[in-house]
């Protein structure tokens, strides 16, 4: 019986699998190296935001102690709260942009794994990441020993981390505007809170939607067996 790894696909000649297969793997590399590069730049812009974050905190405090506390105190911690949101909401778009265009690349790259199983089908039991460009293709190539809940992975992930900050930092605005404003103590609670816990659902509404809505868009080439579209 011949081996059917070494069988080319239909239409496609012995002489030419080997430059299909290097046309893969280039594309494979041009995929990788892309998203390594959208990884670091999202990390480095998360350090830069954090680290603005920890210094304009400081600052807020300093400032507080040297002023006591006065009218032109609450009015500097408005504006550099008021700056921190914007750039806060600024970074938490791009996180989850960031993670919509991991998703692509994953896909990518499992699609390419179909591709590399129709040239040599003998390979598929060394691949762990999924050769399926589906949803539960990406899931098992985010993660393949067994199976983790999707609570897990969304609650763990840089962009619930980045809308919890900035949900904190849009609610101490809020509390810090109005106490300029004039509110009373426990209005200034409700209002940070609300405000904050506001915030952190429409960031996670937004991911959510976002991530369910590239599944409506998305038409695979290689879906997993038996699983729902």
């Amino acid at each position: 019986m011949p081996d059917q790894a070494a069988q080319p696909p239909e239409g496609l000649s012995a002489a030419s699998a080997p430059v299909r297969a290097q046309l893969l793997a280039t594309e494979h590399w041009s995929l990788l190296a892309s998203r390594s590069t959208t990884q670091s730049e999202v990390l480095t812009r998360i350090s830069i935001f954090l680290t603005l974050t920890s210094a304009s905190l400081l600052s807020i405090a300093l400032v507080g102690q040297a002023s006591t506390f006065n009218a032109d105190f609450r009015l500097f911690a408005v504006v550099i709260l008021g700056v921190l949101c914007v750039i806060g909401t600024l970074t938490n778009v791009r996180v989850l942009n960031v993670a919509h265009e991991d998703l692509m690349y994953v896909l990518a790259m499992n699609r390419l794994r179909a591709a590399y199983l129709a040239l040599d089908p003998g390979i598929e039991p060394y691949l762990m990441a999924s050769s399926h460009d589906d949803q539960a293709g990406s899931q098992q190539t985010y993660y393949w020993l067994g199976r983790r809940s999707d609570f897990s992975h969304v609650i763990g992930s840089s962009m619930i981390f980045i809308a919890a900050v900035c949900a904190a930092l849009t609610g101490l605005f809020a509390a810090a505007l109005g106490g300029l404003l004039g509110a009373p103590p426990w209005a200034l609670y409700l209002l940070g809170f609300g405000v904050g816990l506001a915030y952190l659902g429409i960031s996670a509404g937004l991911g959510g939607r976002g991530y369910f809505r590239v599944w409506r868009d998305v038409h695979p080439v290689s879906p997993t067996p038996g699983a729902a579209r």
